[in-house]
């Protein structure tokens, strides 16, 4: 708006000094008027030419008084020109400043990415962290525990110490009694050397003579109940020995005294391991040689640790057999039935030290599986089952199934 205003300012001063002009050149025209002797025409026309002079003078003049802008433009164009350069050069600077500011803002964002992922990893690293110490938490928890169970042992073992220094005590005292012991002892072996002589001179009568018991067969067997004061467990293993008479007598009959013998530091060290045993204990009685007629019962004594091992109907042992043309049935059951015997044997069922067997099967059941193999023709399987809960002591009694899984056509 301002330069419009000096624009209108500027015609109209112009106009008014040429319209001046105009008139002074008028006047001086007719007049005839003559400056440094020209004549009027030349005269006419150098003022004229004055007259515009003045009035280019005088419009810069006033154009250079009315802006800043013209005055610049007049006296400061080389200092404007400088300044410019001044100021481009700056802006250069400052180009390459916001270049430079631009790479490192991507680089700033570069990292701030970086820093992101690295932040996620260190979340996880602390998820991580968090759980491990969660975990040594719940095992410091459980040490805790662990110690103060070892404080409680410590304890106990501090009682058991005592006992035990008391339990010496009894020994030392027990010793005194066995040295006086191993003398009866002493005689003891004097009295079986008399035996063993005895048995020497008797030996061939007795390759001759009709046994009755095999070494090692079994005359009776009980399971006696442990943990139970010594008088208790005495007791039992003399009903036990009673027992084992009079199977004896059963097979070579009433005709003479056959009444068990039993070594008797063997007899006290088994009261004295049942009377200790936190379980019950399976006591078996067997010859301690082969048994003639007419002589005395010698026996040993075999302690076994009683435990249930089967319960009622529990899965034994299973085999699959190819039932071909011409393969004998009851050679396969009894092939079977050694397997059965072997696995019952082997989870702790106490085998017949003669016969080596464990289980017991009714033979017409036996018989029955038999006849189901002799009519089979291809894959069959055999499956043993436990028919009651059976214990350590045995016997094993056998369920069979029979299954045909494939048969082969003919």
């Amino acid at each position: 708006m301002y330069g419009l205003y000096l624009i209108a300012a500027l015609a109209v001063t112009g106009g008014a000094i040429a319209f001046i002009g105009d008139i002074v050149g008028t006047k001086i025209g007719k007049k005839r008027l003559s400056i440094f002797g020209l004549r009027p025409r030349h005269t006419s026309n150098v003022i004229t030419v004055i007259t515009g002079i003045f009035i280019t003078t005088l419009t810069i003049g006033i154009m250079s008084i009315a802006s800043d802008n013209v005055r610049t433009a007049l006296f400061g164009m080389e200092e404007l020109n400088a300044n410019l350069a001044s100021k481009q050069f700056e802006l250069d600077d400052l180009s390459n400043e916001l270049i430079l500011t631009k790479n490192k803002y991507q680089q700033a964002n570069s990292d701030l990415e970086k820093s992101k992922v690295e932040v996620e990893e260190l979340k996880k690293e602390q998820i991580q962290l968090k759980e491990e110490s969660d975990r040594l938490k719940e095992g410091n928890e459980k040490l805790e525990l662990s110690n103060a169970r070892l404080i409680t042992d410590n304890e106990l073992l501090s009682g058991n110490n005592e006992k035990l220094t008391k339990d010496n005590e009894t020994l030392t005292k027990s010793n005194t009694e066995l040295s006086a012991n191993n003398e009866e002892l002493k005689t003891d072996n004097q009295n079986l050397e008399k035996r063993n002589e005895n048995l020497r001179n008797g030996l061939t009568a007795i390759r001759e003579g009709d046994i009755v018991f095999r070494a090692g067969e079994i005359l009776a067997s009980a399971v006696i109940k442990g943990n139970r004061p010594t008088e208790d467990v005495v007791r039992d293993i003399d009903e036990l020995a009673n027992t084992a008479t009079n199977n004896v007598s059963g097979r070579v009959g009433n005709t003479a005294d056959h009444s068990v013998w039993i070594y008797q530091p063997e007899l006290s060290e088994a009261v004295k391991a049942i009377s200790e045993s936190s379980q019950d204990v399976v006591l078996r009685m067997v010859a301690a040689g082969n048994l003639m007629r007419g002589e005395p019962v010698r026996t040993s004594l075999e302690l076994y640790k009683n435990s249930k091992i089967y319960d009622k109907d529990e899965f034994i042992v299973s085999k699959a057999y190819e039932i071909q043309e011409g393969v004998e049935a009851e050679q396969v059951v009894r092939h079977f039935l050694t397997e059965v015997n072997h696995s019952a044997a082997t989870k702790g069922v106490l085998s017949d030290p003669i016969t080596g067997a464990v289980g017991v099967m009714e033979a017409s059941q036996f018989y029955q599986i038999v006849d189901a193999v002799s009519k089979a023709n291809g894959l069959i399987v055999l499956t043993a089952y436990a028919r009651d809960t059976t214990e350590t002591i045995g016997p094993l009694r056998l369920v069979i199934k029979f299954e045909q899984l494939k048969s082969k056509k003919a």
